[in-house]
């Protein structure tokens, strides 16, 4: 049994992970507060209340991958880094291959 006052480095990845997540959670529920309340009272124009959830989405992302998957640009993450940017592409080009189907689809079905 270990006395009270001993610090083991187990204690400190405990407390750090502890620490990670609860400043995490709180830069996420200010990303979300931030788009939620300028939807609701309306408080721009729509294309800048469009680009404020867009970037808030994108920033809350970013927050998600550092304090919650603890992904860092050390040397043991870079296949993580490598693995999460393939799939962003993979994503990226099945997103805009869609868009750009439904675009042309809609443009020849138009009726004159």
């Amino acid at each position: 049994m270990k006395p009270a006052c001993h610090i083991t480095s187990d204690d400190n990845i405990s407390h750090y992970n502890i620490r990670s997540h609860l400043i995490g959670f709180i830069l996420s529920i200010i990303l979300t507060i931030i788009p939620f309340m300028m939807v609701i009272n309306n408080s721009a124009s729509h294309n800048t209340i469009l680009v404020v959830v867009i970037g808030t989405a994108v920033l809350q992302v970013v927050i998600h991958l550092i304090y919650f998957l603890n992904i860092n640009t050390s040397l043991a993450d870079r296949w993580n880094i490598v693995t999460l940017l393939f799939t962003a592409i993979i994503i990226g080009i099945i997103v805009i291959g869609s868009l750009w189907i439904i675009y042309n689809l809609n443009l020849n079905m138009l009726v004159t």
